[in-house]
């Protein structure tokens, strides 16, 4: 795990992708086993079910995997650009079944991808220069 680690870019950054990516692998895992912790996110409803539980999983995944290769491609400003937007789409998501649709309350199970994605999307706003320098073209 330590070589891993030691092959990413320079800087906390993509360390903290490549864990934000791996802790995505484990909800993924768990969406398929049981509906037991997707059930604390969409606290408010009554619709979190195993098929629902398994859908939330795969885009997990998807964006897990976007994260971890992001983690070692910070550099290209495209992969960048779909990393952030995995932010943005999942803070986007979870505000709206918070505010909007009302399927969850303000709990652990939701303050933790809100403070995650929010501080993540922070976090690459600030440090792109860094990463990819003037090559950005969004």
């Amino acid at each position: 795990m330590f070589s891993i680690i030691n092959s990413l870019p320079a800087g906390l950054l993509p360390k903290w992708m490549f864990i934000v990516g791996l802790t995505a692998v484990f909800n993924t895992v768990q969406s398929f086993l049981t509906p037991k912790l997707t059930k604390r996110v969409y606290s408010n409803t009554n619709e979190v079910n195993g098929l629902q539980g398994r859908t939330f999983g795969i885009w997990t995944l998807t964006s897990a995997v976007v994260r971890l290769y992001g983690a070692f491609h910070l550099n290209d400003p495209h992969v960048y650009f779909l990393c952030q937007a995995t932010y943005y789409i999942a803070c986007l998501h979870f505000l709206l079944e918070w505010m909007a649709f009302r399927t969850t309350a303000m709990g652990p199970g939701l303050a933790s991808p809100i403070i995650v994605s929010t501080m993540s999307i922070v976090w690459m706003a600030l440090q792109k220069d860094a990463y990819v320098g003037k090559l950005a073209s969004y």
